[in-house]
């Protein structure tokens, strides 16, 4: 079934400029995504957008070699149109095509491949008179076809070449269905606002009754939010225990959090055999007085360099069994208190456990953490994936193929997708199609660690650009920034000073908070009801009217399975 927000047709935006409406042809966003590999490759989106020739039903029209590729236009027995680079010396050697690129665009981008013999990684790359610009990669095996989907901007007008390249330069390099679609800003705002007012909003209609159960026209209404219902927030350290001006800047702010390091193994069992959970313990306790939730990171750390050196000691059994140990320990304690578990984090790049243990040691994790707590969510959460095409051991295809393992483990567990966000300057067309990439395993998507390389204008300017992708994307389910705060500094953003006045990104994060946290105010109709465009949440409905001596204060919860409609009444 084809969700609401999938649905590619065309639709008008307004601007609003010099106080006059514009209305603007729009070409919506398409957000599909597969990671099936088939025997023939299905249509180029958007037609193939500025591609000239995308299915190469011209033969090789348009399309030329990139280095010294032989390319040559073949036909399968079932009539599908493709093109080969063969003989192929080097991983850029292939087939190419010369486009006009613009700098005030975005430009979605994809591709069906193949290869000849085995798999290999291809990448897709723009040449621009600026260098060279990775906008996707996916792992293409040979008889069927897979599909990349990717994006970038550039950051001057003019002529680009988009090629691909692959790492085993001895490989064929099949081509077809490609598109490469261009949108403007406003077109790109637009594909916000359309998903936003899908997914994270709801029209609620309201009815004010009297005494007697008859509409009351003319009473004064307010509708406040008392908590978002888009979980939003940031990772904190023990530092917020012993400091009442963070614990205020935190708590006012933010409805979840990650604890920066405090609930790792190498806090709580710094000497083997004795354990402490004092600190997270206080932590936890703080936050569940504020209605804070916390996700829990992490069960176990698979990069070998995060590992305490009594744990490298140990031999394979004793490993085992300290293992077994930590995680009955750790999850026991805090089950039915944290929402979720980072199992065993970044097992898409590391493999320490797996060195040590064997191959399954991540998929019995999942297990045994399920085994103790059935209710918690469990994340894969890694690195690069999102942030950057150009890590060939994080793409899409390969952290869901490592996803894909783990839940056929565990297929009753409540899984999910952690993607940690580590951002230097963002490709917002790029970010989006991994989103669309990731959405294909239909389960809850999480930025994890958001943040970006520094607090200054520039900085905030990215931080705002990711939230907005984040939040808007449909298969988004929450968002957590890695911005613990500590006067020395922070891991690489602060959102605040020593005396929590905001840094540029603090600010930023601030001012989404209050658009996304909407409320309304105003008088009812004749007969008694008012409508309302609300953000998904908790909040609170006060009426007022002159047969009434006091106000009438009612609680209302908005998301995609509430009532729309809502009939309350004004107690005398």
């Amino acid at each position: 079934m084809t969700a609401p927000w999938q649905k590619a047709a065309f639709f008008l935006f307004v601007l609003i400029l010099g106080g006059q409406a514009i209305f603007v042809n729009s070409v919506p966003y398409d957000y599909s995504a597969t990671t099936e590999c088939l025997a023939e490759p299905l249509k180029p989106q958007y037609g193939g957008g500025i591609i000239v020739n995308p299915e190469f039903e011209k033969r090789l029209d348009g399309w030329t070699s990139f280095g010294y590729a032989n390319v040559a236009h073949k036909v399968s027995k079932s009539g599908n149109r493709f093109s080969v680079a063969h003989d192929r010396s080097v991983p850029h050697h292939s087939v190419s095509q010369k486009v006009h690129l613009e700098k005030d665009k975005l430009y979605t981008l994809s591709a069906w491949l193949q290869v000849d013999k085995g798999t290999a990684d291809v990448r897709a790359v723009v040449k621009t008179p600026n260098g060279f610009i990775a906008a996707g990669a996916i792992e293409a095996k040979a008889s069927c076809w897979s599909m990349l989907k990717g994006g970038l901007t550039v950051n001057i007008s003019g002529p680009a070449e988009l090629y691909f390249e692959s790492n085993n330069s001895t490989s064929e390099i099949w081509v077809d269905s490609v598109s490469l679609q261009p949108f403007t800003l406003d077109e790109w705002r637009s594909h916000h606002n359309s998903t936003i007012n899908q997914v994270r909003k709801k029209m609620v209609s309201v009815t004010a009754l009297d005494a007697k159960g008859k509409p009351l026209a003319g009473a004064k209404f307010t509708v406040y939010p008392i908590r978002p219902g888009f979980p939003f927030g940031t990772a904190i350290n023990q530092g917020i225990l012993w400091n009442p001006e963070y614990q205020k800047w935190f708590a006012n702010r933010f409805t979840v959090t990650t604890f920066e390091n405090e609930m790792k193994w190498y806090s709580t069992e710094q000497t083997r055999g004795h354990e402490d959970y004092s600190v997270a313990d206080a932590m936890l306790a703080f936050v569940q007085k504020h209605g804070v939730h916390v996700r829990g990171h992490n069960v176990f750390w698979n990069d070998p360099n995060t590992q305490m050196n009594w744990v490298k000691w140990l031999n394979n059994w004793e490993l085992q069994q300290a293992a077994t140990r930590r995680l009955n320990s750790v999850v026991s304690r805090y089950k039915n208190q944290v929402i979720a578990w980072d199992v065993n984090n970044e097992n898409v790049h590391f493999n320490f456990f797996e060195s040590r243990l064997g191959q399954d040691a991540s998929k019995i994790f999942y297990q045994e953490v399920h085994r103790i707590d059935p209710n918690v969510v469990l994340f894969l959460n890694d690195y690069n994936t999102l942030e950057e095409p150009g890590d060939w051991n994080a793409t899409p295809d390969k952290y869901l193929k490592m996803f894909h393992q783990i839940r056929a483990g565990v297929p009753n567990a409540k899984m999910a997708i952690g993607l940690e966000s580590h951002f230097n300057v963002p490709n917002i067309p790029y970010m989006r199609s991994v989103l669309d990439q990731m959405a294909s395993a239909g389960v809850p998507i999480w930025l994890t660690e958001l943040d970006v390389a520094g607090t200054d204008p520039i900085q905030a300017n990215y931080l705002e650009q990711i939230l907005r992708e984040g939040y808007s994307h449909p298969a988004v389910q929450g968002i957590v920034m890695w911005a613990s705060w500590t006067p020395n500094g922070c891991y690489r953003m602060c959102l605040t000073n020593n005396l929590f006045q905001n840094f540029p990104v603090g600010h930023t994060v601030d001012s989404l908070i209050r658009e996304w946290n909407t409320h309304s105010y105003g008088t009812t109709a004749k007969d008694g009801s008012f409508q309302v465009h609300l953000s998904h949440g908790e909040y609170e409905v006060r009426f007022e009217h002159p047969s009434v001596n006091s106000s009438s204060v009612h609680k209302i919860k908005v998301d995609a399975g509430s009532h729309h409609e809502h009939k309350l009444q004004i107690q005398h």
